[in-house]
């Protein structure tokens, strides 16, 4: 683990609960900010390749069931 890593986490271990939980919170922010760009980008590279919705749920219930 690198020194900045180590800083950075003796520093969080130093933290009240308050700040603690603001931390948690902008950081669960900052990984739904992600997760919905990844998940825009892929929608968009799924209808250029012409996926919709429906063989998206069709290729989910053939990994699921089997069907």
């Amino acid at each position: 683990m690198s020194r900045a890593v180590e800083a950075i986490l003796s520093q969080i271990s130093q933290l009240g609960d308050e700040d603690r939980m603001l931390l948690d919170e902008r950081l669960a922010t900052l990984a739904e900010t992600r997760w919905q760009r990844e998940a825009q980008e892929l929608r968009r590279e799924a209808e250029r390749q012409g996926i919709d919705q429906e063989r998206i749920d069709q290729a989910v219930a053939e990994v699921r069931y089997g069907t």
